[in-house]
């Protein structure tokens, strides 16, 4: 009777020590990749009333078994239901993350100040020192760095992921390098005709991220499939002047020859020729010009070389190349220029035919195209022509000039050359109205060699390799470190510590202290997501039915042993 009570005892111990496992079960239902655990009873020693006898031969009996008596139960083992994962719960934050494996045997590896711990709950924040943590410890989140010198990652000891540490913060800037012309030049635009040409521009980057702008100007030559193409000015990001073609002086007050950045010098060029006076002046068949429609001696006017303008024979005057010609203000300041600069391009009249004539020097390129398809043939050195049409001389022309920005500024590393590919121009007919465009990068595909800003990051992405990457408001992307995680061959033998952490045993084997890939056994992370607990409520709920009978039962065994003792007892009575 004595036994019976013992081991009915026994029973209610293990019987409440499974219902604390299942309490504990059920109190951890929504607690995010909690792992449910299992009682295993083992029954303990038994009293030997007789032993085993084997059979005997000469009286042809059989063997007896022997006489044992139990002596109650015990808790054999806790088991860690640690390879069936939880339901997958949709976050939204970058931050949270699923570690979506067969056996859920993968582990993140997470440091607390003094040792490194293990867990499943991917539910991490970045914290003012701008370290990757656990949002409901504060532990750090352990991974492998980015290595310096070649942007890749340095999978050795793993450490913490300090995220957004200040060099993480900002993309390095990049020098544009390559730039290209594309679209339809027209011969009738009136742009492209006009003394100013047709202004395209392109902004670029320097080395340290600060953004300029080029003006070019695109003329025609008055031949057909020829055009030029010079710059004027670059100017800096707030619209003021950094260069000046014209007086070739850089904001700073440094002189460059325009000829060493951008086109070839050549002299006393033909700029264009005018053939016809405007509106209120007659040009007659001797080639005399008067004031009128009509040759009226008293309105006759003569042309004065020294002044570049035309007196009137009734006194009025001096009447400017500009009225007679309709030539532009530019081209007019550059015969007449203010007092105390020269003049830059030389006018002159034919008696004769009173055609005006401007030449001057030039720094330009030319464009070339074939005349019969307008497809593009080269930019270069421009030609030059011969009294009856024919070219005396024919450049030598290829499908890129180069803008050579490393002759300016201070700092001779702040610019880098941009070499600008034309092949992407036409010319065309179409109806008058030019589409050039001057972009940065390569032709091919845009990007190569375009520049950028200095970048500010503007968001952070974890892929499904746990690599993190950083996004910044230039368009780069940079590696900022990888995380971790840890493989155990007997993660059942982890030991938990609370606060959704687990520490190694010599059961579940150390941990090496470098960590694997995630991919590394065909699993993943997935952003975005938590794992949730894998606590099954019916089946918990269903042993706890089976755990409350056990404990009935030993409960009434008690009882019973105690009458049967109590009437012993009174037996003596």
């Amino acid at each position: 009777m004595m036994r019976s009570m013992y081991s009915a005892v026994s029973g209610l111990k293990t019987h409440q020590t499974k219902m604390d496992v299942i309490g504990n079960n059920i109190a951890n239902v929504n607690t995010v990749a909690f792992k449910s655990s299992s009682v295993v009873f083992q029954d303990v020693l038994y009293q030997m009333t007789s032993n085993a006898s084997g059979a005997n031969a000469a009286t042809g009996t059989g063997g007896v078994n022997a006489k044992q008596i139990g002596l109650g139960v015990t808790t054999g083992a806790t088991n860690l239901s640690i390879t069936t994962s939880g339901a997958a719960e949709t976050t939204g934050r970058a931050f949270d993350i699923r570690l979506s494996d067969q056996s859920t045997t993968n582990f993140f590896v997470v440091n607390n100040g003094s040792e490194n711990l293990f867990t499943r709950a991917g539910s991490f924040y970045v914290d003012g020192a701008g370290n990757l943590c656990m949002t409901s410890t504060g532990y750090t989140v352990m991974g492998w760095q980015v290595d310096p010198t070649t942007g890749n990652i340095k999978k050795d000891t793993v450490s913490a992921l300090r995220v957004m540490q200040t060099s993480n913060l900002t993309s390095p800037p990049e020098a544009t390098t390559q730039a290209n012309v594309s679209g339809i030049i027209d011969k009738n635009d009136k742009d492209v005709l006009s003394d100013n040409g047709l202004i395209k521009t392109l902004t670029f980057f320097d080395n340290l991220g600060y953004s300029y702008t080029a003006r070019f100007a695109m003329k025609s030559t008055g031949t057909d499939g020829k055009y030029t193409v010079e710059l004027e000015k670059i100017l800096n990001s707030d619209g003021t002047t950094f260069y000046d073609a014209s007086t070739q002086q850089t904001s700073d007050g440094k002189t460059v020859n325009v000829e060493d950045i951008f086109g070839k010098k050549e002299t006393n060029i033909t700029l264009g020729t005018y053939k016809q006076v405007q509106s209120g002046y007659f040009l007659n068949t001797d080639g005399k010009i008067y004031v009128g429609s009509s040759a009226v001696a008293s309105k006759l006017l003569t042309y004065n070389d020294a002044s570049k303008s035309f007196t009137c024979a009734d006194g009025s005057g001096p009447y400017s190349l500009k009225q007679v010609y309709g030539i532009s203000d530019a081209m007019q300041s550059k015969i007449n220029p203010p007092t105390g600069t020269t003049a830059t391009v030389t006018a002159t009249v034919n008696a004769g035919t009173g055609v005006l004539t401007l030449t001057g020097d030039v720094t330009d390129y030319e464009i070339a195209f074939s005349t019969k398809d307008g497809t593009f043939s080269g930019v270069g050195e421009r030609d030059t022509y011969n009294a009856d049409g024919s070219v005396n001389k024919a450049g030598s022309k290829a499908n890129t000039v180069t803008l050579n920005m490393s002759k300016l500024g201070n700092n001779p590393t702040q610019f880098d050359d941009i070499t600008i590919d034309f092949s992407g121009l036409k010319d065309a007919d179409n109806g008058g109205k030019s589409t050039a465009v001057m972009s940065t990068g390569s032709i091919d595909d845009g990007v190569t060699g375009k520049g950028k800003k200095l970048g500010a990051m503007i968001g952070i992405s974890i892929d499904n390799n746990g690599l993190i990457t950083g996004t910044y408001d230039n368009g780069n992307t940079e590696t900022l470190g990888q995380i971790a995680v840890a493989q155990f061959a007997n993660a059942s033998g982890l030991e938990k510590v609370g606060e959704n952490c687990y520490r190694t045993t010599l059961n579940s084997g150390e941990f090496d202290g470098i960590g694997v890939e995630i991919s590394a056994d065909g699993s993943s992370m997935t952003s975005g997501e938590l794992e949730m607990s894998n606590v099954d409520l019916s089946t918990e709920f269903t042993q706890m039915i089976i755990t409350q009978r056990g404990f009935q039962a030993n409960s009434r065994i008690i009882t019973t042993s105690d009458t049967l003792l109590e009437e012993l007892v009174n037996l003596k009575r």
